[in-house]
Formats: C-alpha cells, structure tokens, sequence
C-alpha cells in the first residue's frame, strides 16, 4: 500500500519559476520599462512596502523576491513574514529598497506571481478549514495553468492541502475513459497493474456496482467520481475502511463539510488552481528608503 507522500517528491519551487519569471520579465519589461526611464532619475532610490489589501493566505514571496533582483541585482528584498501565513488587510508582507526604475518595471511582475499562489493558498486554506473535524484531506488535481504545475501546487501545500499527482507520470489513474477503452475495470486494472507493478494505482468509479468490482482488486485507491452524499455514504459502508476513498467533482465551499461528513479520505477539488481568485496585494512606495527594523 502507497501513501499520498509517496506520489509526489518535493520539488525545488525557484527551479520551477525561474523560466515563467523569465517569460514574465521578457514579455512585460521587453526593451525597458520607458515610462519608469523617461520619468525617474537613474540614481533616485525608492523604498516599496508590498501590503495586503484583504485577508488571506500568502505565498509565492521568494518567488517575488527573484522577480525584483533579476530586473535589478541592486534591489534589496526583505520577507516580513512566511509563505503559510495568515494576513490581514494592512499587514505588511515584505519591503524593497534600491534603484526606482528597477523596482517600477519589477512590481507588477511579482505582484502577479504573489496574488495569483496566494489566491491559491487562501481558497485552499477555505477548503481545509471546512473540513476540521473529520477524516478527510483536500487535493489539488492536474487542473493548473499551463506552466504553472508545481507552482500551483506548492501554493496548496501552502495553504494547507496537500497534492495529488503531479504529472501523469507519477501514478496511474484509471478514469472512464481508461475502462471504455480497455472494456472493464477488471481488465484495466490488470493491465495496469502488469504494466506498473510497483507504481500507486487509483481508479475512478462513478456508481456502486463499479465500487465492487474494484474493491476485489489490487488498487490503492477509489475515486467516487460525481456520486451525490447518499451514493458517498454508501459508498463508504460497503468499503468499509479497505481502502482509501477519494471524493471528486462538483465540490464548493458550501458542500465541502457534507462531503467530508460522509467519511471520505480525500476530496479532491480542481478549483483551487483553475478558480482561485487572486488575493488584493499592492506596493506603496515612497523615496524615503530606509526599511522597517523587526
């Protein structure tokens, strides 16, 4: 039997963002940032204070701080607190001292990458806080934005769920298209089990009937695709703690806890990386350029 820490490897998030900063930087600075250019003195120093505008959950700071020294090795960046960490409007998230066309032509980038993995992190952090009480653990799924993988992912770390796999190479996922295709689940699992033997295998089933056959094989995980609480409930009896479950699509915030009520293991939920909300961040600067001693 497999975990879900045996699924996904922790991964170097930096060596992650480092081309979609790239591409970030290329696509928004290009030849330069000519208003920052045409306006500020080459030489005038600014001090940026990046604040939260709405309460939330934060991620993505070393990934901004990156964003600032690439445009400019001469900007200096100060975390004022961890990724993890609950805000509130006001709160300061961190500072940036150093040269004024740098740090302008840098501010949107990394505003971007902070409000987008710490919209991640607070709807995650939504999700796991409905779900105190019971059994049941929140996954993220593959539904990121293109490039984005392991960055959206390890936004849901930070807002306390944890991942499923991460690529498809990680594990097999037998879903319904996989069973049509090999003509049961009996005989896709065997396939894949032949194919795979050591690799975790999980395997999607959408009514009872489909439960049963696979809990007579050798599976380490059920996905209840789309079945409504009282197919969940059922679900759960006829399991009887045999396996883990996994409970999948059409999960909100509203029926997240009912969810987890039923006993699941795992609720699995796309929108935490495909329609989270980016969190209301901003940088106020000034030309006084002395950082906040903490």
């Amino acid at each position: 039997m497999y975990s879900a820490s045996d699924i996904v490897q922790p991964v170097d998030i930096l060596k992650a963002a480092k081309p979609l900063i790239e591409l970030a930087i290329a696509e928004d600075i290009g030849p330069g940032d000519v208003t920052s250019q045409g306006l500020l003195p080459e030489d005038l120093e600014l001090h940026g204070r990046i604040i939260a505008k709405s309460a939330g959950v934060i991620a993505g700071l070393p990934i901004a701080e990156v964003v600032f020294t690439c445009v400019d090795s001469a900007l200096r960046f100060t975390p004022r607190m961890n990724d993890g960490a609950q805000v509130a409007p006001g709160d300061l998230l961190a500072e940036v001292v150093g040269p004024g066309r740098g740090m302008l032509a840098a501010e949107r980038i990394a505003l971007n990458f902070l409000q987008h993995l710490s919209g991640i992190a607070t709807l995650t952090r939504a999700f796991v806080d409905a779900v105190v009480g019971t059994r049941a653990t929140i996954l993220d799924t593959r539904k990121t934005h293109p490039g984005y993988r392991v960055l959206g992912k390890y936004a849901v770390r930070m807002g306390g769920g944890q991942n499923h796999r991460m690529s498809l190479n990680d594990m097999l996922l037998i879903k319904d298209s996989h069973i049509e295709a090999a003509g049961s689940i009996h005989a896709a699992v065997e396939r894949a089990r032949t194919a795979y033997p050591d690799l975790f295998i999980e395997v999607e089933v959408s009514h009872l009937d489909q439960l049963r056959e696979a809990l007579t094989l050798d599976v380490d995980r059920v996905m209840l695709d789309n079945m409504d609480l009282d197919e969940i409930r059922a679900a759960v009896r006829l399991t009887a703690g045999r396996l883990p479950l996994e409970a999948s699509g059409g999960v909100t915030l509203e029926r997240v806890a009912a969810i987890a009520d039923t006993g699941v293991d795992y609720i699995s939920i796309g929108a935490l990386t495909h329609s989270a909300p980016a969190l209301d961040l901003s940088m106020l600067v000034s030309r006084h350029a002395t950082m906040e001693s903490k």
